[in-house]
């Protein structure tokens, strides 16, 4: 498996977040809100707010993961430890999200400190 096969793959889980999260809206406000333009502001609680939120942190890891990867394709640096921590980060992703869903918080902290020291090493390596 290579770096740019583990982007894809946490493309996929970032999904299967907004699957999650958006079955959860859909219970909670019900299919009539969710079809509307929503001017009138509401939020869900439970497992399907920490979904909610767990998508929009997963969106921002995204946005900080791809880049690092692309620059390691594009500059051609790829490497056995660069390998190795986008494996973490996306091992680290895998745990995050059941553990923010299931509220299990000193799990779900620890699981982003890792995924965000492994995106740091992924910049670390490109340069």
């Amino acid at each position: 498996m290579t770096e740019i096969q583990i982007l894809a793959l946490y493309g996929l889980l970032v999904i299967l977040t907004l699957i999650l999260q958006a079955t959860g809206a859909m219970t909670q406000l019900g299919m009539g809100y969710l079809l509307s333009s929503r001017d009138e502001q509401r939020s869900v609680s439970g497992i399907a707010g920490r979904l909610d939120r767990a998508l929009s942190n997963s969106v921002t890891a995204m946005v900080l993961f791809a880049p690092a990867v692309l620059l390691l394709e594009v500059t051609q640096s790829t490497s056995n430890a660069s390998l190795l921590a986008a494996q973490v980060f996306l091992i680290a992703r895998l745990v995050y999200l059941p553990a923010y869903a299931l509220r299990i918080t000193g799990i779900r902290s620890l699981a982003w400190t890792v995924g965000i020291v492994a995106t740091i090493a992924l910049y670390l390596l490109a340069l």
